[in-house]
C-alpha cells in the first residue's frame, strides 16, 4: 500500500509541475497520470486488499488533493481577513470538491472494472471525468479552475485547435495519451506480445503528435484580417482593501481618468477600466444624477468617438420582492434591492448599457443553492464585494459602440468559461473586455492563472482579448492567444494598442460545449450501469445469505 500511496503522490506533483503558470513542464501533463493508474490496477488486481473501492478512492484523493491544494493555494490566501468561520468553510467547499469529484470518477472506473474489460472501463474513465468536468462548470458550486483542458494555457501554440473543441478537446487529449502510455507499460509488464507493446505505444504517440502538429501549423499560418480599432485599458492598482474608506470614490475615479488622459488619442474607441473601478453603490434608476458617473461622464465627452467600459457597483430598489436574489432594505419590509457587480458602457450619446456579472463566485458574491442556505446568507458579509448575494443576468451581453462595434463584457471569475463567452461573441462581439480585481489574491499563481486562461478565450472565439486588471496584470492578447502587451504586477498603468476586430465565427463558437453535453449524457448512463449492478450483486448476496 506504501509503493501505491508513494504514486499517487508522484501524480499529484508531476500534475502540479506541469500547471500553469510554470513554462516548459506542460509535456508533463502527458505522463502524470500514470503513476495514479499504476497505483489503481495494483489495488484491482490485489488478492490481499479488501475494501478495494474505499482503498481505490482515498489513494486517488490523495494524489488529486495535492495537486489541487499546491495550484489554488491563493484561495486560502484570499480569505486571511474574513471574519466569520462558517463564511470562510463554505466558501472553501467548492474549491475543496474538485478532488473528491476526481476521486469520484476513479471509484467509478473501479465498479466498472468489476464488471466489463480493462480496456471498455478505461474508456469510461474518460467519459465519468468529462462528466465531473462539466458538472463542476455548471452546479451551484461550480469551480471549473481546475479544468484539465486548461493545463495548456501557458502552451497555446499547443491547442490552436480549442478553436473547434474547447477546453474539453484538451482533457480528453491529456487523459488518452495517459492511458495509452499506461496500457503500453502494463502489457510490458504483464509480458505480452511485445507487438502489441509496440502498437500501443506507438498509438499513444499517434495521438500526442497529430494534434500537436495541426496546432503548430495552425498557430505559425494564422494571420489576422486587418481592422484596426484603438483601445485603452487602464490599470489604477487600487488596493482592493483599501477601496472603501481609505482613497475617496472620487479620488478613485481621478487616478482612473488621469491614466486614461496620458495615452489617450482622437480615435480611442474604447477605453476599458477594471471590475468595480466606479465603487460607490450607485442606483441604476437614478444614475445619470449621480455625482460619481457624472465624473466618468465627463471625462468620455473628451473623445468624441469614445466609449467607456467600466466596472460598478451598483443597485435597483423595489416596493416590492419583484425577483428572487431580492434582498429586504428595510425593517418594515416594505422596499427590497438587488445588488450587482456591474460593466457599463458609457458613450457620448444618450445611451447607457449595463451587463450584470452572471458567472459569480460561489461563497464571495452568490450563496451556493441560496434558497436552501438562506439561513447562511449573513455569515459571508466579511468575504468582501457582497454578503453573498449579488444579483446577475440570465444571460451573456454584448456592448456596441456608435459605430457598431460589439464588446463582449467579461468580468474576472466569468473568463473561464469559454462557452459563456463565447456566446457573447456568437451574438456580435468582435472583440473580449475583460474587467477584473485580481489583488484579492495577493501576489501569488492565481494572478497568473487567470491572465493565462484568458489566452484560451481569444483561442476558441478566434477575438483579442482586451484584460484591465485594477491590481492583477492587464494585457493586450491577440487571436492566436498571444500576449502582445501587459503591464507588470502591482503598479499603476495605462496601456494603448490597435487590436484587429474579427466578425468570423469559429466552429467552437457556433456550437460551444458540444463535447461534455454530449459526454455527460454518456456519464449518467455509466453511473445507473453502475448503481443497477451494486443493487443487484446486494440482492444476490441476500439471498444466498436466506438460503
Amino acid at each position: 500500500m506504501k509503493k501505491n500511496i508513494l504514486l499517487s503522490i508522484i501524480s499529484g506533483l508531476l500534475l502540479w509541475i506541469a500547471w500553469p503558470p510554470t513554462a516548459y513542464t506542460t509535456i508533463l501533463l502527458f505522463v502524470a497520470f500514470v503513476p495514479m493508474l499504476l497505483a489503481m490496477e495494483d489495488i484491482i488486481n490485489s488478492t490481499s486488499y479488501t475494501n478495494k473501492g474505499r482503498k481505490l478512492f482515498w489513494t486517488a484523493f490523495l494524489g488529486f488533493f495535492i495537486w489541487n491544494t499546491l495550484c489554488i493555494y491563493w484561495v486560502y490566501n484570499s480569505l486571511k481577513d474574513a471574519g466569520a468561520i462558517i463564511a470562510i468553510f463554505i466558501a472553501l467547499i467548492p474549491y475543496s470538491l474538485g478532488p473528491l469529484l476526481m476521486s469520484t470518477a476513479c471509484w467509478l472506473y473501479y465498479r466498472l472494472r468489476r464488471i466489463t474489460s480493462r480496456n471498455f472501463a478505461l474508456a469510461d474513465l474518460v467519459v465519468f471525468w468529462i462528466g465531473y468536468e462539466y458538472l463542476h462548470q455548471n452546479w451551484d458550486l461550480n469551480f471549473p479552475w481546475m479544468t484539465l483542458g486548461n493545463g495548456f494555457a501557458v502552451s497555446h501554440s499547443w491547442v490552436q485547435w480549442y478553436e473547434f473543441t474547447g477546453v474539453y478537446g484538451g482533457t480528453i487529449w491529456i487523459l488518452l495519451v495517459n492511458i495509452l502510455l499506461f496500457l503500453a507499460y502494463t502489457k510490458l509488464a504483464e509480458n505480452d506480445n511485445r507487438k502489441k507493446v509496440f502498437k500501443t505505444a506507438a498509438f499513444g504517440i499517434v495521438v500526442f503528435v497529430l494534434p500537436l502538429i495541426f496546432s503548430l501549423i495552425t498557430y505559425y499560418t494564422y494571420k489576422e484580417a486587418e481592422n484596426p480599432s484603438n483601445i485603452v485599458i487602464v490599470q489604477p492598482n487600487i488596493d482592493p482593501y483599501e477601496k472603501e474608506g481609505k482613497i475617496s470614490h472620487t479620488k478613485q475615479i481621478e487616478i482612473l481618468t488621469r491614466l486614461s488622459d496620458s495615452l489617450a488619442q482622437p480615435n480611442t474607441e474604447f477605453f476599458i477600466w477594471p471590475e468595480t473601478a466606479i465603487s460607490g453603490y450607485m442606483n441604476e434608476d437614478k444614475i445619470r444624477a449621480d455625482s460619481l458617473f457624472i465624473l466618468a461622464k465627463g471625462f468620455i465627452k473628451k473623445y468624441k468617438n469614445g466609449n467607456l467600459i467600466t466596472g460598478a457597483e451598483t443597485f435597483r430598489l423595489y416596493n416590492s420582492r419583484k425577483t428572487p436574489t431580492a434582498s429586504p432594505a428595510n425593517e418594515a419590509g416594505t422596499m427590497f434591492y438587488d445588488s450587482y457587480n456591474t460593466a457599463l458602457n458609457i458613450e457620448n450619446s444618450g445611451q447607457l448599457q449595463f451587463y450584470h456579472k452572471s458567472k459569480l463566485v460561489p461563497g464571495a458574491e452568490e450563496l451556493p443553492f441560496g434558497e436552501a442556505l438562506s439561513f447562511l446568507k449573513p455569515a459571508f458579509e466579511h468575504l468582501g464585494g457582497s454578503t453573498g448575494g449579488y444579483a446577475g443576468q440570465p444571460e451573456p451581453g454584448v456592448f456596441y459602440s456608435q459605430s457598431g462595434i460589439g464588446a463582449d463584457p467579461v468580468i474576472c471569475y466569468e473568463s473561464i468559461w469559454g462557452e459563456y463567452v463565447a456566446e457573447s461573441v456568437k451574438r456580435g462581439a468582435q472583440f473580449i473586455a475583460i474587467i477584473t480585481n485580481d489583488g484579492w489574491w495577493g501576489n501569488t499563481s492565481g494572478k497568473d492563472q487567470h491572465l493565462e486562461y484568458a489566452k484560451l478565450r481569444a483561442i476558441e472565439t478566434r477575438r483579442w482579448v482586451c484584460r484591465s486588471a485594477n491590481t492583477g496584470i492587464s494585457a493586450f492578447i491577440n487571436q492566436r492567444g498571444d500576449i502582445v502587451k501587459h503591464s507588470d504586477w502591482w503598479v499603476k498603468a495605462a496601456m494603448k494598442h490597435d487590436i484587429n476586430l474579427n466578425s468570423d465565427i469559429t466552429f467552437y463558437t457556433q456550437y460551444g460545449d458540444f463535447i461534455p453535453k454530449g459526454i455527460s449524457i454518456l456519464a449518467a448512463g455509466g453511473i445507473f450501469w453502475v448503481i443497477f449492478n451494486l443493487r443487484l450483486r446486494r440482492r444476490n448476496v441476500k439471498l444466498s445469505g436466506s438460503k
